[in-house]
């Protein structure tokens, strides 16, 4: 998969995290942070619309598990939505476990100032870190 381009995805049930990224450079950045119009279902035309923006050859889609490797609440809706952009893009998806993602994207925003202050609500932009981080890491794992 020499010079491919790849999207990540952080499935939430209120949100989705997106990141995009270049297999020859082995990096991902921050993209956008979707809203779930109705809790659990994705907002499938911006979905699509970035698809088609940037052309990807595959995606990758963070699996939410508990520490001892076990599936959550989550995983279900992640693994069904990793199914979905199959079924309707006919791209190749990659699961990866994402446990900690979130928290070090919380860490990466805060080393860059970007990180809101608590007690502002949700940061949107953590769940696209977490999807770059989600992204980064399949990324590393493809190196020789």
């Amino acid at each position: 998969m020499t010079g491919a381009t790849l999207l990540g995805f952080d499935y939430g049930r209120r949100r989705i995290g997106v990141a995009v990224g270049e297999t020859i450079t082995g990096a991902a950045r921050p993209l956008v942070t979707l809203d779930c119009p109705t809790e659990g279902r994705p907002d499938w035309e911006r979905i699509e619309a970035l698809i088609r923006e940037w052309q990807p050859t595959a995606v990758v889609v963070g699996r939410p598990e508990h520490a001892d490797g076990t599936g959550n609440a989550v995983t279900q809706g992640a693994e069904r939505f990793a199914r979905q952009l199959q079924g309707r893009f006919g791209l190749t998806v990659h699961l990866v476990d994402e446990r900690l993602s979130s928290r070090a994207a919380e860490e990466r925003l805060a080393e860059t100032g970007k990180r809101r202050r608590h007690g502002r609500g949700p940061d949107p932009a953590v769940d696209s870190m977490a999807a770059c981080i989600i992204l980064e890491t399949w990324l590393a794992d493809q190196s020789p």
